[in-house]
């Protein structure tokens, strides 16, 4: 029990240490300077800047000074963050604005004990030193005009700086807790920091199954293109794989390209995402790695909106790189339909029986997860004896 109180106290001055602790109390001795200036003018009437500040708080903008200044010293570590605890905000409503009032108050007064902690507990050890060896002291403690010197009074001496030392990172903590209680975010504030997270959660994932999707069919074309050429040995066919490829690589560069200067954020206008309107591509693309294509349109395709076109293009590429992919130049039908307000996509072959088969991976979660996002769904998974992957996109949610 000892062991873990010392294990407990080492870990509490070792805060001593730490940048924040000290920025804390920066940020408590801040407003002793309007107190300061204060006492120059009229010492009897040290509350007036107290009251002073009562109205400040009632203004809109005041809270978000207060935010910004307490995240800056009080919580450093949360600055950038989606989700802070400090809300650096207006006032909105009047429940926001009278926080922001208790809150200037706690602060001032937690400042006075800031001040006396650092200021008058170092003289008070100097003045029981003086007193100690019977020295005259400097007058500034009152309460120890009246007492005798007495040498008692320097093995005391070191108390003070003691309570100090451990007075400095209590009262940061408690500053901060106040602020958190006063300043914190509303719960309006804290759903929209979460919906906005929720929105760069779905870019990322956007994101990465694009870059999953337009690379993973390009090396896969390549791979299944530089193996049929190498078996071959025709020249005529090498010449045509390795079209095929430079095309294939071109459009994923070009893919590529287009993410990259999404993450990096700029506003160059971005290339267009290809649609559906572009399957021409993906099959011309497939057999000339020896797919046996089947393709059946049916209904207008330039009627899907974009959004839907554009995931459908996804669809349709990615389960054409799974069969590439695990099952190799099959025969493979392709349906496309928009009919009843729903945009019907369909990608079979014959299963190959292999392990390599596809049943899982993040394409295939990739493709449900598209569809969801979409308002629809997507079944992937052996039916009759071939590998199919069904997915039907509701074309009124997006209009």
């Amino acid at each position: 029990m000892a062991r873990w109180q010392d294990d407990r106290m080492f870990r509490y001055l070792r805060r001593l240490t730490h940048g924040v602790t000290y920025t804390r109390w920066l940020h408590l001795c801040i407003p002793v300077s309007i107190f300061s200036v204060w006492m120059y003018i009229s010492l009897d009437t040290w509350y007036f800047p107290a009251l002073l500040m009562l109205p400040l708080g009632l203004i809109r903008a005041v809270r978000l000074e207060e935010g910004l200044q307490a995240q800056l010293l009080l919580t450093p570590d949360e600055r950038g963050r989606a989700d802070p605890t400090i809300a650096a905000a207006p006032s909105v409503t009047w429940a926001e604005r009278w926080k922001t009032v208790c809150w200037i108050e706690v602060r001032m007064a937690l400042s006075v004990v800031a001040t006396i902690v650092t200021f008058w507990l170092p003289i008070l050890t100097v003045e029981m030193i003086l007193f100690s060896s019977g020295a005259a002291t400097t007058g500034n403690i009152w309460l120890m005009s009246d007492m005798e010197p007495h040498w008692w009074y320097a093995p005391l001496a070191p108390v003070p700086l003691a309570v100090m030392l451990v007075s400095i990172p209590a009262l940061g903590d408690l500053v901060t807790l106040m602020a958190r209680r006063l300043l914190g975010p509303s719960p309006k504030e804290r759903l929209l920091a979460m919906e906005e997270r929720t929105e760069q959660l779905l870019e990322r994932n956007r994101i990465a199954r694009e870059l999953h999707d337009s690379i993973g069919h390009a090396l896969t074309v390549a791979v299944v293109q530089a193996g049929a050429a190498r078996a071959a040995k025709d020249p005529e066919f090498t010449g045509r794989a390795l079209a095929a490829i430079e095309e294939t690589g071109r459009d994923a560069l070009e893919d590529l390209e287009r993410v990259l200067r999404v993450l990096r954020e700029e506003r160059k206008p971005t290339t267009q995402r290809p649609t559906l309107a572009e399957a021409s591509r993906l099959f011309d693309s497939a057999r000339a790695s020896g797919v046996k294509l089947d393709v059946e349109v049916a209904g207008p395709l330039s009627g899907v909106p974009g959004p839907m076109s554009r995931e459908g293009y996804r669809i349709l590429q990615e389960s054409l790189t799974n069969v590439l992919r695990h099952s190799g130049a099959v025969p493979v039908r392709v349906r496309m339909a928009v009919a009843d307000g729903r945009l019907e996509l369909q990608v079979s072959n014959p299963l190959s029986g292999s392990p390599g088969s596809p049943g899982g991976g993040s394409g295939l979660r990739g493709i449900r997860e598209r569809a969801a996002l979409l308002g629809g769904n997507a079944k992937t998974g052996p039916y009759n004896g071939e590998w199919m992957v069904h997915a039907s996109l509701p074309l009124d949610r997006i209009r």
